[in-house]
Parts: C-alpha cells; structure tokens; sequence
C-alpha cells in the first residue's frame, strides 16, 4: 500500500494567501477589529452590521486627528514642542464644533479658559 502525498485538494488555508485587516482595507489607522469586537460585546443591539465598525472606526479617526491638528497648532504657538492636556483643552474650546461636541467633557490638567470681560480692559 503506497500512499501519495500532495495529490488533491489542499486542505485549510493555503500559505499563499496573506491576511488584510479591515483597517488596511480601509485605509484606516484605527482598529476596525477591535471597535467591532467592543461594538458586539457592549450588548447594544443584537446584530452589528458589517459596515458599523468600519463607519465608527473613520468618525473616532477623522476626530482624533482634528484634535491632534488644532492641539499641535496651538503648541507650536505657545512655542513648545509637546503637546499637553493644556493644548488640547484650548483647542476644544476654541473650536466651535468640538466645543459643542466636548463641551461637557472634563479634560485632566486642562485648567478652564481665560475670559476676561471687555468692559475691563482699556479703552484706547
């Protein structure tokens, strides 16, 4: 009795096939699996579309960069190389739309914004 091997079909994944994740799919940086995995764990519905983590993960993505592009503008105007809680405060607060969006989140170490009333300041 001789048996041949490598004749057939070949069983299981073939080596040849590389894995793409969601997110390289995409085109996102931001963890399509993950989100996927958090939105199906979270008990919010009971079926999670294919698309709802991909749509998630772009939103969390376009605003952690709007976030990180106005807080980085703001550091290079205070003329320091980090980007701190600080930054990041005034540049929600500053921001129309983010202030509407996270204007009830409290941000560690952001201290609250300088107001000062124009009926103090000087007339010229």
């Amino acid at each position: 009795m001789s048996t041949v091997v490598g004749k057939g079909k070949a069983k299981g994944k073939s080596k040849s096939s590389n894995q793409t994740s969601r997110s390289s799919k995409a085109g996102l940086n931001f963890p399509v699996g993950r989100i996927a995995r958090f939105l199906k764990q979270g008990r919010y519905t009971t079926r999670v579309g294919a698309g709802a983590s991909v749509y998630l993960a772009a939103v969390l993505e376009y605003l952690c960069a709007e976030v990180l592009e106005l807080s980085g503008n703001n550091t290079k105007i205070s003329k320091r190389t980090r980007i701190t809680p600080r930054a990041i405060f005034l540049a929600v607060k500053e921001d129309a739309e983010l202030e509407q969006l996270l204007g009830d989140a409290v941000i560690a170490s952001g201290g609250s914004k300088m107001h000062i009333n124009p009926f103090l300041l000087k007339k010229k």
